[in-house]
């Protein structure tokens, strides 16, 4: 599943001007299913049927009240249709009733039919603005056209030969026509962010108010603010709701009968260098509910796993954490870095690779990449892909790796992974089974094309339901010094020496203590192979190589090291 992502420090909210009385935002499950097997948000007397499905890719956004969980796709083939039977309007007035629902489509030459029926026979069609662009849209049907009926169904329709669609959110509401009160968009702001639980307070905006009597009633905290009873136009405060309860509200008075949401905010803290993780949580938690952790995006959760994993040097404690296939992320957010060098360290294992079944080596995904201060990823990415019955990592900086490690791994073989990005020479490095207290070196090293400005976070990752296999992860740890010595050669070849460097006449020399045959293979910075050659020269010819930064890697009697190289 590809992911979009974003910093959820920013609060996703949700208003709606009425009284909602149904509310439909497709479950939480993950990966595609039918109609019929999806688990939806109501149930009886509530029915849903169709030939479309529900997926959690493709997850809505950008518009207020966004779920941005599963939705119900329409296939480009044969008009499919998602149909909703057993609603009852017939407390509420047709001349007040609204219809709303998330919507995109792939092309804007196609739109969705929208229709009702009061007998489940007869359909009669809704008007509404079609989308103008490919991006989210939330639509909104009133204005008399929905009958108040105690046996009302929808039927949303794609066109035979209409391109992908999909809907998400859909709503219900009772407008008062006679109602002068317009509630805005609330916005929320944390008091504090610290390890423990914190407060919020949310700002409800409104006009048209001083012309009767009104009722507040919040699902949590205390109101204050501007009185929408004498006041014509302000800023209603809710303050004081707790870090993880979503907020709700009822406003009522005169002919208003008015309701208004918004989602919590994530009120974490910015973890502190050094920083270690031994995931000490609740056993089947989710990692994002923790205070160190943010969610990405939506989908399944990382979760707690039970127990600890070994690597001798390190006393592990605590428990640990879980994830595989489709689903959400967790960043955690640590001091912002922009000289020297970081390092992220973890145990990991693979405990399942079951789930990929294809035997192409370019199916692969990253699990673990830094993002820099606003949550962006800088695509210092550790990669891992199925090779046999087997697994092995690799490093990249872009949309593909750049180099994989040779060594391979069976399930629940234990490695120790330390990602590390050096600012002063631009150097993304990947060391694997470094002996702790001791002299280790880089397993790979990669230049990004361009140097990172800030680094300030990992995520962890999910990716396709068969790409990322079963792994657990434990002990993280965030620093700006290893837990061990880091060599620039791996086993640390003797007397390595490489010059000139920057080279500008075409000629680069290596020299080794024991100058016997060696192969020497030069990658540009997006990590393509642009030299390789097997020598026990000390002279390589490196005239054919633009001007620019490449990586050298040269191995000698089975030991291996990665130089930065400069060309003129």
């Amino acid at each position: 599943m590809k992911k979009i992502y974003s910093l959820l420090f920013l609060v996703m909210t949700s208003v709606t001007f009425a009284q909602t009385f149904y509310s439909e935002n497709m479950g939480t499950a993950t990966g595609t299913l039918s109609i019929a097997t999806n688990v939806f948000q109501n149930s009886t007397p509530i029915v849903y049927s169709g030939d479309a499905d529900t997926r959690s890719s493709g997850a809505s956004t950008t518009y207020n009240g966004a779920s941005g969980g599963r939705n119900v796709f329409f296939a480009a083939v044969g008009g499919r249709f998602f149909q909703i039977d057993g609603l009852d309007s017939s407390a509420y007035s047709s001349a007040d009733l609204q219809l709303s629902f998330g919507y995109t489509t792939t092309t804007v030459a196609a739109q969705m039919v929208v229709e009702y029926s009061t007998d489940g026979t007869t359909w009669n069609p809704l008007t509404f603005t079609n989308n103008t662009t490919t991006a989210w849209n939330l639509v909104t049907i009133s204005g008399g056209v929905i009958p108040s009926s105690a046996t009302l169904s929808f039927k949303f329709t794609a066109p035979a030969t209409g391109s992908g669609m999909r809907i998400d959110d859909i709503k219900l509401s009772s407008v008062s026509a006679s109602c002068t009160l317009a509630l805005g968009t609330p916005t929320t702001a944390c008091n504090a962010s610290t390890l423990g639980t914190d407060t919020y307070d949310i700002t409800i905006p409104y006009t048209g108010g001083g012309n009767a009597t009104y009722v507040i009633t919040p699902n949590s905290g205390t109101v204050g603010g501007d009185n929408p009873s004498t006041v014509a136009a302000g800023n209603i405060v809710i303050s004081g709701v707790a870090e993880g309860t979503n907020f709700s509200a009822t406003i009522i008075g005169g002919t208003c009968n008015l309701s208004t949401n918004a989602n919590s905010p994530e009120c974490k803290p910015v973890n502190t260098l050094p920083y270690s993780e031994p995931f000490p949580y609740t056993v089947g938690g989710s990692l994002n509910a923790e205070q160190k952790w943010t969610a990405v995006n939506s989908g399944d959760n990382i979760t707690i796993n039970s127990g600890s994993l070994s690597y001798t040097g390190i006393t592990s404690t605590g428990n640990s954490i879980t994830f595989g296939g489709s689903g959400a992320e967790s960043r955690t957010p640590f001091t912002n870095t922009t000289t020297g060098t970081v390092y992220a360290s973890f145990i990991a294992t693979v405990t399942d690779l079951s789930n990929i079944t294809s035997t192409d080596l370019t199916v692969n995904t990253y699990f673990a990449v830094f993002t820099d201060n606003s949550g962006a990823t800088t695509n210092g990415r550790v990669w891992i892909r199925k090779n046999g019955t087997q697994y092995q990592y690799g490093l990249g900086t872009t949309s593909a790796p750049s180099d994989w490690d040779t060594t391979l791994y069976n399930v629940n073989d234990i490695q120790y992974v330390v990602l590390g990005y050096d600012f002063t020479n631009n150097i993304l490095t990947l060391t694997i089974n470094p002996t702790i207290g001791g002299t280790s070196s880089p397993t790979l090293a990669v230049v990004p094309a361009a140097a990172y400005s800030s680094i300030a976070g990992l995520i962890f990752r999910q990716d396709e339901g068969n790409r990322t296999p079963t792994m657990i992860i434990d002990e993280l740890r965030v620093d700006v010094t290893p837990n061990f010595t880091l060599g620039t050669s791996q086993n640390e070849i003797t007397g390595l020496k490489l010059y000139p460097n920057p080279v500008a006449n075409g000629k680069l020399f290596i020299e080794t203590a024991a100058n016997a045959e060696r192969t020497v293979t030069v990658f540009d910075v997006l990590g393509k192979q642009v030299l390789n050659t097997i020598s026990s020269e000390n002279e390589i010819n490196v005239s054919e190589l633009n001007a620019g930064v490449y990586v050298v890697k040269i191995s000698e009697e089975g030991k291996t090291a990665t130089r930065k190289l400069v060309v003129r």
